[in-house]
C-alpha cells in the first residue's frame, strides 16, 4: 500500500501555504498525484434578509470568493512547478464538508487544516471541517496544525493504540508513513486486558508490534497508566517528550445515526494538537 493520490484542501488563509508545502513533501516522497481542492461556500441567507441586501453587496461577496479561489490556484500551480509534481486543481461550490468528503473518496490521503478561530468566515474555511472529514470521508485524514512549521512528517511517530477498530484502521492507513519512520512508539493509555473490543492481550501493544514488525516497522510498545490526566493529554505529552512529528490515532464518533459528535479524546487532540495528526474512522 502507498499513497498515489493526495488531496489537499485549500482556503484563503495564510496557513494554507504551509499545508500546501506539507502536502507537496508527501506527494514527492510517494511519487503521488497531488490534487488541490477549493470549495466556495455561499452563505445561506434567509429570503427576508436577502431582500434587505443590495445586489452590489451580493455581487461583491461572490467576486471576493472568485478572487480567493484564483489566488489559491496560482499558489498551488506554482507549488507544483517548484517541486516538479504532477498536480491537478479542482474547484467546487456547496457545503464545504460534503464537497471535501466527496472528492476525498477518490484519493488515498486527504490533507486538511486545523481550524483557527481567527480565520472563521474566510473563504474556503468551515467550523468543524477536520472532524467532518475524519468521520465522513472514509479516507485517512491528515490534519495540519494552523500554528508552526513542519519540515518533516513521519520521521518520529506516536501511535495511539486502544485495540479498537478505528485505531486498527488508522494504523493500516498510516503504514506508508510508518514504514519510512526512524522511530515509532505505540502508546496504550490505561489499557484493559481481555478478549473484547477495546481490550488487549497480556501485554498491551505486543501483538500490534509483532504485526507491524512483519511490515518492516520496529515499534516501541508502551503501556501508560494515568489517573490524574486524561488519555488525550497523555498522548500529547508523549508527542512532546519524544519530539514526534506525527500522531496516528483513530477518529471516534458517538452518534450512531450521524457520526458528527466527536469522542472526547478526538475532540481534545484536534483542539490542542502541535504536530500533524493522521486520523481514520
Amino acid at each position: 500500500m502507498t499513497y498515489k493520490t493526495i488531496l489537499v484542501v485549500a482556503d484563503d488563509t495564510a496557513e494554507c501555504a504551509g499545508r500546501f508545502e506539507l502536502a507537496a513533501t508527501l506527494a514527492k516522497r510517494f511519487e503521488a498525484h497531488l490534487v488541490g481542492l477549493f470549495v466556495l461556500s455561499h452563505p445561506q441567507i434567509p429570503p427576508y434578509v436577502e431582500g434587505q441586501l443590495s445586489p452590489e453587496f451580493l455581487a461583491q461577496q461572490r467576486r471576493q470568493g472568485t478572487e480567493a479561489v484564483a489566488r489559491a490556484c496560482e499558489r498551488f500551480e506554482a507549488l507544483g512547478t517548484r517541486h516538479g509534481l504532477n498536480v491537478e486543481w479542482r474547484q467546487a461550490e456547496g457545503q464545504i464538508g460534503d464537497q471535501v468528503n466527496l472528492h476525498a473518496r477518490y484519493a488515498d490521503l486527504v490533507v486538511v487544516g486545523q481550524i483557527n478561530e481567527d480565520d472563521v468566515g474566510t473563504h474556503g474555511t468551515a467550523i468543524g471541517l477536520p472532524e467532518q472529514v475524519a468521520l465522513g470521508a472514509g479516507r485517512p485524514t491528515l490534519v495540519v496544525p494552523y500554528a508552526g512549521q513542519f519540515e518533516t512528517v513521519g520521521d518520529r511517530v506516536i501511535v495511539a493504540w486502544d485495540a479498537r477498530r478505528e485505531a486498527a484502521r488508522a494504523i493500516s492507513d498510516a503504514l506508508p508513513l510508518l514504514q519510512g519512520a526512524k522511530h515509532v512508539a505505540a502508546v496504550s493509555v490505561n489499557p484493559r486486558v481481555g478478549n473484547e473490543e477495546g481490550t488487549h492481550g497480556e501485554v498491551a501493544g505486543a501483538d500490534l508490534a509483532l504485526l507491524l514488525a512483519r511490515h518492516g516497522v520496529q515499534v516501541d510498545a508502551r503501556r501508560l497508566v494515568s489517573r490524574s490526566i486524561g488519555a488525550a493529554d497523555v498522548l500529547l505529552n508523549q508527542v512532546a517528550d519524544e519530539a514526534a512529528d506525527l500522531l496516528v490515532m483513530g477518529a471516534y464518533g458517538h452518534s450512531r445515526l450521524r457520526e458528527t459528535i466527536l469522542g472526547g479524546v478526538t475532540r481534545h487532540v484536534l483542539g490542542h494538537m502541535t504536530v500533524p495528526v493522521l486520523m481514520s474512522h
